[in-house]
């Protein structure tokens, strides 16, 4: 009896200690993995706000630097020219010191669209230009004259040694084809404003000829030309108007000799 007793003490107490841990595992587990989830739900939460407003950053910068490339391409890229120059970056003036000299430029427009074009010089006093600014329709041409006043040498300078600091600047502005040129349109629309070209001033030795003294001659005959048609009347295509608003067509006039004709010949008759 004391034996079984004893037993029945030793098992209780064996099964006492080996279920009490389970227990206590079971539950200490149980606490230990809910805390774990809930933490690790917490850091996944910040882990997504985390990658999530990486991801805005990222965009934002990427935006940013996009346009930053864009328009730093844009600056890089040559600006579309509206108008062709002949010569096209140079005037050529005869050097005759102590006189006002011509050069002369075509200005042709090359796009799709009326454009307007405007001169500008650093020496507006002694230098400008026929016509000043115009509007071009697409493919017309003009060759425009611009004259200069050339100073005498100074310090014994030779007189093609000297460089004239002057230079010229067009400008152009695509405009509507009802538009009449008026030199504020440039300042009214600045940002569409484009220079075309800066031009240099070179001078020729009116005694020596060459190709480009040649052509300065041809330029400035052509551009004399166009001025004088350009003064001349319009030719009358239509009926022509005669003293008080009589109106009097080839026809109606061949048609009054003829009667006046016919009256005479029957006075005569009779």
């Amino acid at each position: 009896m004391g034996v079984d007793e004893e037993k029945s003490e030793g098992e209780g107490k064996v099964w006492s200690l080996c279920r009490m841990p389970f227990w206590q595992t079971s539950s200490s587990n149980g606490n230990g993995s809910s805390s774990s989830s809930s933490s690790s739900s917490s850091m996944g939460n910040n882990n997504v706000y985390q990658q999530s407003q990486t991801s805005q950053l990222g965009e934002r910068s990427t935006a940013t630097s996009s346009n930053a490339v864009s328009s730093m391409a844009k600056s890089l890229l040559p600006t579309r020219r509206r108008l062709r120059l002949d010569p096209p970056n140079k005037l050529y003036f005869p050097y005759e010191p102590g006189k006002q000299v011509r050069s002369a430029i075509g200005i042709k427009n090359t796009s799709k669209s009326h454009v307007a074009f405007k001169f500008q010089t650093t020496a507006p006093k002694s230098c400008y230009m026929r016509p000043p600014g115009g509007i071009l329709a697409p493919g017309e041409s003009l060759i425009a004259t611009v004259f200069k006043f050339v100073e005498p040498p100074e310090n014994n300078e030779k007189p093609m040694e000297q460089k004239s600091r002057v230079k010229f600047k067009i400008m152009s502005l695509k405009v509507k084809g009802e538009t009449d040129y008026v030199p504020e349109l440039f300042d009214e629309q600045k940002d569409q404003v484009a220079v075309e070209q800066i031009l240099r001033v070179v001078f020729l030795d009116p005694e020596r000829p060459c190709p480009a003294l040649e052509k300065l001659k041809r330029q400035l005959a052509e551009a004399e030309a166009a001025l004088e048609a350009r003064k001349r009347p319009p030719e009358e295509t239509g009926p022509r108007i005669v003293g008080e608003g009589l109106v009097i067509d080839e026809w109606k006039e061949r048609r009054e000799r003829y009667l006046a004709r016919q009256q005479v010949e029957g006075v005569d008759s009779a």
